[in-house]
């Protein structure tokens, strides 16, 4: 069974769009009347959230997890492309955040100059923000998307971003400090440069295909199976919950290829049942051939 998530992310990614752009002016627009760098920032950041749900609609578009003859195994990895384009956004982000940030030490600049009603307006880009965030990791999880997770995990950082220039620019109102813009710059960049990496760092595996499954978690399923002798030479390879590759010789007792057959549906069915969507090969070979090794690096069991 092979899931097709691409229109409800595709929808979920539009909404956003449209969201992150109105969050995007909103913050610029003030940063520019109160000539706050950390504010500036920020509306970056949010630049690159608009940039990651275009980003996010084209891989989509291209992510179809139906095969075809020249993607025999379906097109998901463009997803995870997509993902690691989002932390390409991110660092590029990251560098012009400490880039301002040290000019405004070096070179100086015009004090930040805030009013009430421009507070008022953060708040309202902190509840869009937050709105945003938890709604694509809601659909995400829901239909397996990683590119609405990794996306949302972006807007989580812009959360706290968002937080911690409020509270810089509350400072400033409040209490006339100046240095807190430049300063509260520095964390706003950590956040940014975590993100990314929490991003490259969950979908990387896919991309080099990494091991999905543990091969003795599916050695057990199959040899639980009547009729299965044993089974060897394991692989796996995807993402649980997204579509999974499984691999495997099974040693069998059958003498007759209808036998052999029935044996495989079963293994299959259990397999399926326990990772689906999954799709599974298997060499099957007769009960007089020994091997007791589980998958390519484990060794004898």
């Amino acid at each position: 069974m092979i899931l097709d998530n691409r229109a409800a992310v595709r929808k979920v990614l539009i909404i956003t769009l449209l969201l992150n752009i109105f969050v995007m002016l909103l913050k610029a627009v003030v940063g520019k009347l109160t000539g706050s760098l950390s504010l500036l920032a920020d509306a970056l950041h949010s630049v690159t959230d608009s940039a990651n749900n275009i980003l996010g609609l084209i891989a989509s578009r291209f992510s179809s997890p139906q095969p075809d003859r020249e993607h025999p195994y379906g097109h998901l990895k463009f997803e995870a492309v997509g993902a690691l384009g989002i932390s390409a956004f991110l660092g590029i982000a990251c560098f012009e955040i400490l880039q301002g940030a040290v000019e405004r030490i070096l070179q100086g600049g015009e004090p930040v100059r805030i009013s009430t009603p421009e507070l008022w307006l953060l708040l309202i880009v902190l509840g869009v923000n937050i709105f945003v965030a938890f709604y694509e990791r809601h659909v995400g999880v829901k239909v397996g998307s990683p590119i609405l997770i990794a996306d949302a995990k972006h807007t989580m950082s812009d959360i706290w971003v968002t937080i911690s220039v409020i509270a810089g620019l509350v400072g400033i109102w409040w209490f006339g400090y100046q240095w807190l813009d430049v300063v509260l710059a520095f964390p706003v960049a950590v956040l940014v440069f975590w993100s990314g990496w929490t991003v490259l760092k969950e979908n990387l595996p896919w991309l080099v295909d990494r091991m999905a499954i543990a091969p003795e978690v599916i050695h057990a399923i199959a040899v639980s199976v009547p009729g299965v002798v044993n089974c060897h030479e394991i692989a796996s390879r995807g993402l649980i919950g997204r579509q999974v590759f499984i691999e495997m010789h099974l040693i069998v007792d059958a003498q007759d290829v209808e036998t052999a057959h029935r044996i495989t549906e079963e293994v299959e069915r259990r397999l399926e049942e326990r990772f689906s969507p999954v799709r599974i090969l298997i060499h099957v070979e007769p009960p007089e051939y020994r091997s007791e090794k589980i998958s390519f690096e484990s060794g004898s069991r």
